[in-house]
């Protein structure tokens, strides 16, 4: 008889337990959250670019008669044009966020300027006037790019090696005198900026950069003006950059 009142307390005790684990809700696999890995900027990449650039050119010109000096003086020229072009180079990011990488580009280029000077002649009672002007036909630059990257940004500075042709005129007017002469040379400098590169996806990048390039100073025409005249005209090629550009990642 102990036996089954026993029983029946247990079955009584046991039930309403039961019913409570029934109503409980049974256990889920909790969702498994993958980060998104970080974007590398490792890598080459090919690319294109436009821009807008200018500054001055400066003409320290001098003219001579049986090797006296009769004229000098200095012309400064504003310069202004747009530019396009394509540019290729590599990156290699470290763990610590740091970028470094080497960039080339090619523009073709329609920066120029022109102006017209006074020459003093203290020799001579005449006056003369002079006319001068330069085009920057192509350039280019070889860089190093030094940067860190904030995931899908990266900022960076650059310099390098800068080279261009330079096509530079000249014309000489005086009583009883007319020259007028051009000249084209390849000339190498350097160049320094900074700039920014938004990765859109794995592949393509768009880029924001300002240059200031330095192509030094030639002497871009030299000759007789007359008989025992020489004129002779340098010419120093400075000139600032900004481009947007695009490129491909591989």
């Amino acid at each position: 008889m102990k036996n089954v009142l026993l029983g029946a307390v247990l079955m009584s005790v046991a039930m309403p337990v039961a019913a409570m684990a029934a109503d409980l809700p049974y256990p889920t696999k909790a969702e498994v959250i993958v980060a998104e890995p970080m974007f590398s900027w490792t890598g080459f990449y090919l690319g294109a670019n436009v821009g807008f650039g200018g500054n001055d050119f400066d003409y320290p010109f001098s003219v001579t008669s049986d090797g006296f000096p009769v004229a000098s003086g200095s012309a400064t020229v504003d310069s202004s044009g747009f530019f396009g072009g394509a540019q290729i180079g590599y990156n290699y990011q470290f763990i610590n966020n740091v970028v470094l990488g080497v960039e080339a580009d090619f523009q073709w280029s329609g920066i120029e300027g022109k102006a017209n000077a006074g020459l003093s002649v203290p020799l001579i009672p005449a006056s003369l006037s002079a006319s001068a002007g330069s085009e920057i036909e192509w350039f280019g630059t070889i860089r190093a790019r030094l940067g860190y990257a904030f995931d899908h940004l990266l900022i960076y500075g650059t310099g390098g090696a800068a080279y261009g042709k330079v096509k530079s005129s000249i014309g000489v007017t005086a009583p009883g005198l007319l020259f007028s002469e051009s000249a084209d040379d390849t000339n190498w400098g350097w160049t320094a900026g900074a700039g920014f590169e938004y990765a859109i996806n794995n592949n393509w990048t768009l880029k924001t950069e300002y240059l200031y390039v330095d192509l030094g100073e030639t002497t871009a025409i030299a000759g007789f003006l007359a008989p025992g005249v020489y004129g002779a005209l340098d010419a120093k090629t400075t000139f600032h950059t900004v481009k947007a550009g695009l490129n491909y990642k591989f």
